[in-house]
């Protein structure tokens, strides 16, 4: 038996009862005669808590001073869950990201980690411990501050690890029993995905799939990780995500349009930057202006320009938590660009349809518009790849897009609706 990652969301080690729970999952991997290294996400809605707090002190609370606060909540879980283990007859240790080794940059509330130096993981293992890791956090290289990934960083502290302790696969646990081929909180009807492709998971956490990060998928296709998604709450087997399909998958033939899913984001902002000048260098200003800010984008669309004024429009998205910071970015540079306004919209909702094919079966563009017709819903935005279509539309209007995409392509269960066990989705 070698070496296995495992990772526990909030919603896993929500209270004590959960804890314990874990701590025999954990045990039983022991027992099995695997060594276990373990990372722990803060209990429940604590780093939501911690957010709250930190917003009624200061308005805009320090980068430095923020990281050091919401690293507290996986500092609690993981020396609660090393009690939990101990008090089962097995030793474990905990440590924080800096004492684990994970390295990042200097960016505070959104590192990313540039290395993992795990050494004192290994000597806890070759004593015969289990290492408790607290996720989503580490040590800047340069500063030596303590640095946060963003949420859902855990799951790429776990992958992280995962490759540089060459382990044989990394189980990610959380509140349902897998992927599915659409969020189970909006499609009751969703089907649990056996073994899905990392490079149709990369598009799926892209577009808005909670259950696993995108950085976390990049991190395990890189690094050839094989990821098990799975319920802490059951003991069903859940979602294999790898490079190549486990030979227990069988062999199914790829060459027709196979859709994995449809997945939905509602945490995104479009701005309109109006009445562009039609000439070379103009986009690249705006995107140099939101580049320098450290803004990530997503879709972009520019319109065509008025034959009467030479301006264009163009529009784009981006994090909701961003969007303010993008404003200003642009009225700074607006004497350099010399646009006329700007829009700025909170309330849209992106719809992606994933899968394997798509280039090559044109059908698959037209039933998923007609599905968004039929449903009354309209489009603002369209973006394509080869494996993905993406459109964004009005927030109200998600959910129903959701559903009526996802029965269009038969992709509702037969079966009992999917269960979510726990966690409050904030």
């Amino acid at each position: 038996m070698g070496l296995v990652v495992q990772k526990y969301g909030g919603s896993s080690v929500a209270d004590a009862e959960g804890i314990k729970r874990v701590a025999k999952r954990i045990v039983d991997a022991k027992k099995n005669g695997h060594q276990v290294v373990v990372v722990v996400s803060a209990m429940g809605d604590t780093t939501d808590e911690l957010i709250d707090l930190a917003e009624q002190v200061s308005p805009m609370p320090a980068g430095r001073e923020f990281d050091m606060l919401l690293t507290a909540g996986e500092r609690i879980s993981m020396a609660l869950l090393a009690m939990a283990i101990k008090n089962l007859g097995h030793e474990a240790q905990s440590f924080t990201g800096s004492q684990a080794g994970v390295i990042t940059d200097s960016v505070h509330n959104k590192a990313r980690i540039i290395d993992v130096t795990p050494g004192r993981i290994r000597t806890a293992l070759d004593e015969g411990n289990i290492a408790i890791v607290a996720g989503f956090q580490g040590v800047s290289a340069d500063s030596k501050d303590i640095t946060t990934l963003g949420r859902g960083g855990s799951d790429t502290t776990a992958v992280a690890l995962a490759a540089a302790l060459d382990a044989e696969v990394c189980e990610i646990y959380t509140d349902v029993d897998g992927v599915f081929t659409a969020d189970p909180r909006v499609v009751k009807k969703a089907r649990k995905i056996d073994w899905i492709s990392s490079e149709d998971m990369l598009e799926l956490a892209a577009s808005g799939s909670k259950v696993l990060l995108h950085r976390c998928v990049e991190y395990a296709r890189r690094y050839n990780i094989p990821i098990h998604v799975r319920s802490s709450f059951s003991g069903l087997p859940g979602t294999w995500v790898s490079n190549e399909k486990p030979e227990s998958q069988g062999d199914e033939q790829v060459e027709h349009a196979i859709i994995s899913g449809v997945a939905h984001d509602v945490s995104e902002a479009k701005i309109t930057v109006v009445g562009v000048p039609d000439k070379p260098g103009e986009a690249a200003a705006i995107f140099r202006a939101i580049a320098d800010a450290e803004i990530n984008i997503d879709m972009i669309v520019q319109n065509v320009s008025a034959a009467s004024t030479g301006l264009t429009d163009i529009s784009f998205t981006l994090p909701k938590t961003e969007g303010h910071k993008a404003i200003d970015a642009l009225e700074k540079a607006k004497g350099q660009i010399g646009f006329d306004s700007l829009r700025y919209d909170d309330q849209i909702g992106k719809i992606s349809l994933v899968g394997a094919g798509m280039k090559t079966n044109p059908g698959v563009t037209a039933s998923f518009f007609q599905a968004l017709s039929d449903a009354g819903v309209n489009i603002e935005l369209i973006s394509t790849s080869e494996i993905r279509i993406s459109v964004v539309t009005r927030q109200d209007d998600v959910n129903a897009a959701v559903v009526a995409v996802h029965t269009a392509f038969g992709l509702d269960s037969d079966s009992d609706e999917a269960v979510v066990y726990g966690g409050t989705g904030r």
